[in-house]
């Protein structure tokens, strides 16, 4: 009886879900074919792969490849312990069963996520979406603020330019306005301004010294014209 009741209970057990990540999609993996090749194992609920970069398509658009390939992607298994399963199980070995299956020299990449519940991967999609969007709405006004700066500049210059020949040919003087910029010295002329300074600094300390003995010599002559 013991034995029925567990058996009972583990059947009655609800089966908790879990999320697997598979951090390599092969070129012209689809949804079908993973569904296909892990469903053996255990029954899947959800399935979601993420698509490459835009800009990754914009460059394959132009060298002739319209199909769309995936970078990573996440699998939700009914019960978790399959989940753990299939990830300890496929990690690093080949993704087909035969040697001419498509994708047989692919391997597996996959990490089963604890505590990971499809509710995150749903909010952290919708957060990455949020965050895409602003920063583009963010670079549009960064843009706008830049063309609109130089269609200002533009129109000033077409105003000021109107102006001077209207002067002209009224026979006004257009003063025509200078810039006077201040150059950084090189390093020659900044070695020659100190060395110029030094051969100053050294011609008046000799003339000093000079002086110096002048008045020496003058008061010693003095001194012996007294004393003798």
């Amino acid at each position: 009886l013991q034995s029925h009741g567990k058996n009972t209970t583990s059947q009655n057990r609800k089966c908790v879900p879990g999320v697997i990540y598979l951090g390599h999609i092969p070129p012209r993996f689809r949804p079908k074919h993973l569904r296909n090749l892990l469903s053996v194992y255990g029954e899947i609920g959800r399935i979601f792969l993420q698509p490459e970069d835009s800009q990754v398509r914009r460059r394959k658009r132009k060298s002739g490849l319209r199909r769309c390939d995936f970078t990573e992607g996440w699998v939700e298994f009914r019960d978790k312990r399959v989940a753990k399963k299939v990830a300890a199980s496929l990690h690093n070995s080949p993704m087909g069963t035969r040697k001419r299956q498509r994708f047989y020299s692919d391997l597996w990449a996959i990490k089963y996520l604890h505590r990971f519940q499809w509710t995150h991967l749903s909010e952290r999609l919708a957060y990455e979406h949020t965050v895409l969007q602003q920063r583009l709405r963010t670079e549009v006004s960064q843009a706008k603020r830049e063309t609109n700066f130089y269609l200002s500049n533009v129109d000033k210059s077409a105003h000021l330019d109107l102006v001077r020949r209207k002067r002209q040919r009224d026979g006004e003087q257009v003063e025509e306005k200078t810039w006077d910029f201040t150059q950084r010295q090189t390093e020659e002329e900044i070695q020659t301004k100190k060395k110029k300074k030094k051969d100053s600094f050294t011609q008046k300390h000799m003339d000093k010294a000079r002086l110096i003995e002048q008045k020496s010599q003058s008061n010693v002559s003095l001194l012996a014209k007294i004393f003798n």
